[in-house]
């Protein structure tokens, strides 16, 4: 089943660390990443621009374009992971060593399902 991670986390911290700083945490992470790729389960996995770069589209009665995401929260949306594990168990894990080579934020786990998928591309699993 496939899953997405997405992973929050103060936006204004993240664009603090230093150049050494965020190649630490990648370093970090980079052991989950390889473990997860070598299991077969590791999809696409994206770092958002910061939100500054957001255009949001919203979908009321007359539909608006704003610059930026406006969401009134503490915690921003930096990035996300999709995964292919066999349960919602399985995704906890994945987020959980994720978590521990980057604490702080959070992982909202939600299952996908596959809405337009590239003809070409392997179907998740597929060997």
């Amino acid at each position: 089943m496939l899953y997405a991670i997405l992973c929050y986390k103060d936006e204004e911290v993240v664009a603090a660390w230093s150049e050494a700083q965020d190649a630490a945490v990648m370093a970090r992470l980079a052991p989950v990443h390889e473990r997860l790729a070598r299991a077969g389960t590791l999809g696409p996995s994206l770092r958002l621009l910061p939100t500054t770069t957001a255009t949001t589209l919203r979908k009321d009665e007359a539909p608006l374009v704003l610059d930026g995401p406006f969401a009134e929260t503490k915690e921003q949306l930096l990035g996300f992971y999709v995964v292919d594990v066999a349960d919602l168990d399985a995704a906890l894990a994945v987020a959980r060593d994720l978590a521990e080579a980057n604490p702080g934020g959070a992982y909202e786990l939600r299952p996908v399902r596959l809405y337009n998928p590239d003809p070409r591309a392997p179907a998740p699993g597929a060997a």
